[in-house]
C-alpha cells in the first residue's frame, strides 16, 4: 500500500497563509473563524482522520502511542493552542514525516524516530506542527482564497485520502480538479507559513524545557544528509530546509540562553523500539545493537534493542540475561518491565508476569500500556470475562482508539458476546470511515437485542442513528 504522497501529507503547508509578526498572532475569534469556525476544523479534521485510517497502514505499539500522546500533550501545555482536542495517528513507515491537520490532527511516521537523534529534536519537529495548529493556517489559508469554500477543502482532502489508498495520480488529478488554481496561489506563501511555525515551535520548545537549539541543528543535519538525494524524504518535500531557514530558526534559538534538556533515555528506549520494526530480520537489528555495544558497553538503548530482537529471533534466554542486566541498574523503569513481561509472555512463565503486572499497575495506576499487557496476560491465561472488563476501562479513557475497539470485539467474541461483538465492530468501522459496515453491524446488534432486551436494542438503535447522521454529514462535506 503506498503512503501519502510527500507534496500532500502537511496540509498546513499547502493550504499556507501569509505570516503575522508574534503580535499579530490570530486569535478562534479572527475573521477566519468567519470562514471556517474551529468546530467546522474538529469535524471536518475527524472525518478526514477516520479516512485516512481506513487506507494507511499504521503503528499499533502502545508504548510508543502513549510515548507519542504524552510528549505532544506537554508541548500543547505551553503552546498557543487553544483547542487541545487532539488525535493522533502513527504511520507504519520508515519514512521522514510528521504532519498537522485542521481540527487537531497530529501525523508521525515511524520514520520520525529514526531520523530525530535527540528527544529535543523530535519535540522541535512535533512544537512546528503544533504551531500550525495554534496559528490554525488551514483557516487562515482559506482566508486568504475566499473563494475557496469547505466542500472544496472537503473535497481536497477526499483526494489526498485517494492518493494514500494507492490510487496515485487519481488522486492527484482529484485534487488538481478542485481547486488547482488556488491551491498555486496558496503555495506563494508556503515559506512564510513555516517561517511562522519554526518562530512559535521555538518559543513552545523553550516553554516546555527543552533546548531551542535543536531545530536549526536538526534541520542543518538533515540538509547535509539528503542534499543529494534525487528523492529526499516526505518532510523535506513537505518542509524545505534552506540556508535562510537554518539561519533564521540558528538566530531565533540564540536569543535565549543555553540549557534545557535534549535528550532522555526513555527517547532512546523508543529509537530501539521503532528501529527493531524496520529492520529485514532479528539477525540484523541484533547485529546492529551488538555493534553499539561493541563501541559503547554501557549503552542502555544498545543492550534494551538487542534484548527486543533475540525476544523477536527466538533466543529468550539471552533477551533474558540483557533486560535483567537494564533492571538492575534501572528498577523502576516502565519500559524494561513492560518488556520483561512481553518475554514472559513469549516464554510462557504466566505467573512471571502476573507478578510484575500487579506491581506495575500499583506503581502506574491507569497506564494505558501497562493496562493493555494486561489483556494480553489475561487472554494467555484464557480469562477472556477479565479481559473484557480491563478493555472496557481502555475504551472508556481512549474512545478515539480502534485498536482498542478492534479488540474488545475479538474478545467479545470470546466471551460468547455476540451483541457486544457487533457493538464494538460497528465502533472500529465508524472510526476508521467505513460507516456502512457501522450502520450494519449496529443493525445485527440491534436485532439480537430486540428479542428479549428492548432497552438495549434502543440504545443501539440510538448509537446506529448517530451514526447515520455522522456519514451524512461527511457525504455532506465531501459534496
Amino acid at each position: 500500500m503506498k503512503l501519502l504522497r510527500p507534496t500532500l501529507l502537511s496540509l498546513a503547508c499547502l493550504l499556507a497563509s501569509p505570516a503575522l509578526t508574534a503580535s499579530d498572532l490570530p486569535s478562534l475569534g479572527d475573521s477566519s473563524s468567519s470562514i471556517v469556525s474551529p468546530q467546522q476544523e474538529h469535524q471536518l479534521g475527524r472525518a478526514w482522520l477516520s479516512m485516512l485510517r481506513g487506507q494507511i497502514a499504521q503503528l499499533s505499539d502502545p508504548i510508543l502511542k502513549d510515548f507519542v500522546e504524552s510528549s505532544v500533550y506537554r508541548l500543547a501545555e505551553t503552546s498557543q493552542l487553544q483547542d487541545r482536542r487532539l488525535e493522533f495517528i502513527l504511520l507504519d513507515s520508515p519514512q521522514l514525516n510528521a504532519f498537522a491537520a485542521p481540527g487537531g490532527i497530529i501525523g508521525v511516521n515511524g520514520g520520525l524516530f529514526l531520523n530525530a537523534r535527540s528527544e529535543a529534536e523530535y519535540a522541535s519537529v512535533m512544537a512546528h506542527e503544533l504551531a500550525h495548529l495554534s496559528q490554525r493556517h488551514f483557516a487562515r489559508g482559506i482566508e486568504a482564497q475566499q473563494r475557496m469554500q469547505i466542500p472544496m477543502m472537503a473535497a481536497m482532502l477526499a483526494g489526498i485520502v485517494a492518493a494514500a489508498a494507492g490510487a496515485g495520480d487519481a488522486g492527484i488529478a482529484a485534487i488538481a480538479s478542485t481547486q488547482a488554481a488556488a491551491i498555486q496561489e496558496s503555495r506563494r506563501f508556503s515559506r512564510q507559513n513555516e517561517q511562522e511555525a519554526d518562530r512559535i515551535g521555538i518559543i513552545n520548545l523553550q516553554k516546555a524545557g527543552y533546548d531551542p537549539r535543536a531545530m536549526p541543528s536538526m534541520f542543518e543535519r538533515l540538509m547535509r544528509q539528503y542534499r543529494y538525494d534525487s528523492k529526499p524524504p516526505e518532510f523535506l518535500m513537505t518542509h524545505p530546509v534552506t540556508e535562510s531557514r537554518i539561519a533564521d530558526t540558528r538566530n531565533r534559538a540564540e536569543l535565549y540562553p543555553s540549557g534545557g534538556s535534549n535528550n532522555s533515555l526513555q527517547y532512546q528506549l523508543i529509537r530501539s523500539r521503532v528501529a527493531l520494526q524496520y529492520e529485514t530480520t532479528p539477525g540484523m537489528t541484533a547485529k546492529r545493537f551488538r555493534a553499539v555495544l561493541d563501541e559503547h558497553p554501557n549503552s542502555e538503548p544498545g543492550r534494551y534493542g538487542l534484548a527486543l530482537a533475540q525476544i523477536k529471533g527466538g533466543q529468550l534466554d539471552e533477551a533474558r540475561s540483557n533486560l535483567q542486566q537494564l533492571l538492575s541498574k534501572s528498577p523502576n523503569e516502565l519500559i524494561y518491565n513492560l518488556s520483561m513481561v512481553d518475554l514472559d509472555l513469549v516464554a510462557e512463565r504466566l505467573s512471571d508476569a502476573q507478578a510484575r503486572l500487579k506491581t506495575l499497575n500499583g506503581r502506574y495506576p491507569g497506564n494505558y500500556p501497562v493496562r493493555q499487557a494486561q489483556v494480553e496476560l489475561l487472554l494467555k491465561q484464557n480469562k477472556a470475562k477479565e479481559a473484557e472488563k480491563v478493555l472496557n476501562q481502555l475504551v472508556s479513557d481512549r474512545p478515539n482508539d480502534p485498536d482498542i475497539w478492534y479488540q474488545v470485539a475479538e474478545v467479545r467474541g470470546l466471551d460468547g458476546n455476540i451483541i457486544g461483538l457487533h457493538q464494538a465492530r460497528g465502533e472500529f468501522f465508524a472510526l476508521v470511515g467505513d460507516y456502512d459496515q457501522a450502520i450494519e453491524q449496529l443493525d445485527l446488534a440491534k436485532r439480537k437485542a430486540s428479542v428479549n432486551n428492548f432497552p438495549l436494542a434502543s440504545r443501539i438503535d440510538a448509537r446506529q442513528q448517530e451514526f447515520i447522521e455522522e456519514q451524512r454529514e461527511v457525504k455532506k462535506m465531501m459534496r
